[in-house]
């Protein structure tokens, strides 16, 4: 299982697939969740905008990748 950090939640599952590299672009990684290629926490996902927390686990294409919730930056 791969950790992908994220700085803030929620975040929008399409914009995990396209920033980790699994979907070259937003609109190929909205078509391939529509087509219900993408699972949550073991469950089929096909809304494109759905919110994702730490701790979620988002399948795709035999991968898995767990969320995790890393310190914010601070500005003094």
């Amino acid at each position: 299982m791969h950790k992908v950090e994220i700085n803030k939640e929620p975040v929008e599952l399409y914009k995990i697939l396209k920033f980790e590299g699994l979907t070259t672009t937003g609109g190929e990684a909205k078509l391939l969740i529509g087509d219900g290629q993408v699972t949550v926490n073991g469950d089929v996902e096909t809304r494109r905008r759905r919110k994702m927390l730490s701790g979620d686990i988002i399948g795709f294409r035999g991968e898995e990748i767990l969320l995790t919730l890393g310190a914010a930056d601070s500005d003094p």
